[in-house]
């Protein structure tokens, strides 16, 4: 175990860092509902600028990938065998405090939640307040070598001064010598793309309630000028009440109003045009990434099916007329028809407009008054006798080998069966 004082590592220490990067490079993909689905993609443009390989209008900083397309021509990818980042690596960023790796009789790790896209996220138990954590762990080598330390810090900054009743709760951060740790709220009953699973389609009523309360949460981000850029069923989680919680602020960054983004990411079948396509691109993006969600919610399937490549999803989104059946309300199909608008200057995009729709008419919007009431239909869901297997989506903790508990977290090798998917550790 390396104190946070070392100035270097022992020699044998260098080798498993190395061995860990190596285990690391085929285990990337995070798990889900099918790859091209949750393709996330991140696209470098060239502007007359040979020497950069990702250039962004208002310092759009790279986001984490786990799929990154770059042109041929770019070059642009960074491979493990183009740049490997020295094994010692200390960062030190001041939105993470500097500490010790935690003693195990403070933090208890109890399984794994799901496979990030550089680390696992750790279910844990805080001993002394006997509270339940989900940790994404971030080793800085990954961290360096796909060129995010600024977007890391993004997250971190942006989660902080988020405080709202349907956004997921950053509890605490810091890192070690190798490490970033991102403390979060743990949501025991997974996300609600394990209740879609199960159900297949779900009521216009339940659907309202979803809407109202991740309208809230957009609205509340946007006023802050944030833009969410990975609005999906997976980083939707629940509370034990059955209300939701948007989490994931992997690809979050300040956008100013009026202001304008270029690069392409997000998860592909949620992607608006004008993301797809390159920008420029704003808050409206996410408003018709949640139009996809409760199109696809209440439906039971996407509304355009994921193609392997942006350019492809691009042109099929943009020939694809979204008609809903006849047997739905016309204040659904009004509702759903102006989120999944392709101009996103005539899109339903913001939370005054939202709340006037015909489909929420005596609805309210208080968060407060929203989850006053347990979602009764959540809770039965919740009892499934197929749901432990669905929140899991195939999660072994053979995937997460490469992991050395005892360096980490000084606790011990062999953790519990995974828990309930949280989510992704912000990815593109």
């Amino acid at each position: 175990m390396y104190s946070h004082n070392n100035l270097a590592p022992l020699p044998h220490a260098v080798d498993q860092l190395d061995l860990i990067l190596r285990k690391r490079s085929s285990a990337q993909r995070r798990l889900s509902h099918g790859f091209l689905s949750n393709v996330r993609v991140f696209i470098a443009h060239r502007l007359g600028h040979s020497a950069t390989f990702f250039q962004h209008v208002e310092m759009d900083t790279q986001p984490p990938v786990s799929h990154l397309l770059l042109p041929s021509k770019d070059g642009g990818e960074i491979s493990g065998t183009d740049k490997v980042p020295p094994a010692f690596i200390s960062v030190f960023l001041p939105e993470f405090p500097h500490r010790k790796n935690p003693a195990k009789e403070h933090f208890q790790i109890l399984g794994v939640i799901a496979k990030g896209s550089f680390g696992p996220i750790l279910k844990i138990k805080d001993n002394c307040e006997e509270k339940m954590y989900a940790v994404k762990v971030l080793p800085k080598s990954e961290i360096l070598k796909q060129g995010v330390l600024e977007q890391s810090k993004e997250e971190v900054i942006i989660q902080r001064q988020l405080k709202h009743p349907f956004i997921h709760r950053v509890q605490d951060c810091w890192q070690t010598q190798h490490h970033l740790f991102i403390m979060c709220d743990y949501c025991s009953a997974g996300d609600l793309y394990t209740y879609w699973l199960l159900k297949g389609q779900f009521g216009e009523e339940e659907v309202r309630l979803f809407a109202a309360e991740l309208g809230s949460a957009l609205g509340f981000l946007h006023d802050l000028g944030i833009i969410h850029r990975d609005i999906k069923m997976e980083n939707i989680l629940l509370s034990d009440r059955g209300h939701l919680r948007l989490s994931d602020f992997g690809l979050s960054r300040h956008l100013k109003r009026g202001g304008r983004a270029f690069t392409i990411c997000g998860t592909i079948p949620y992607m608006a045009p004008e993301v797809l396509s390159g920008g420029p691109y704003n808050h409206a993006a996410d408003w018709w990434s949640l139009g996809v969600m409760l199109f696809s919610l209440v439906i039971g399937e996407f509304p355009v099916a994921a193609e392997p490549d942006h350019t492809s999803m691009w042109k099929k989104v943009m020939d694809f007329n979204y008609v809903l059946p006849k047997t739905f309300s016309s204040a659904l199909i009004l509702f759903l028809t102006e989120l999944l608008c392709k101009d996103p200057m005539n899109r339903l995009r913001n939370l005054e407009c939202f709340k006037m729709q015909a489909f929420f008419r005596g609805t309210s919007f208080d968060p407060y008054i929203l989850q006053k009431t347990p979602v009764k239909f959540i809770l039965d869901l919740r009892t499934h006798p197929d749901w432990a297997s669905k929140s899991a989506r195939g999660a072994s903790l053979d995937q997460f080998d490469y992991f050395y508990w005892d360096q980490i977290l000084n606790s011990p090798s062999t953790p519990s069966e995974p828990s309930p998917i949280l989510g992704d550790v912000g990815v593109l």
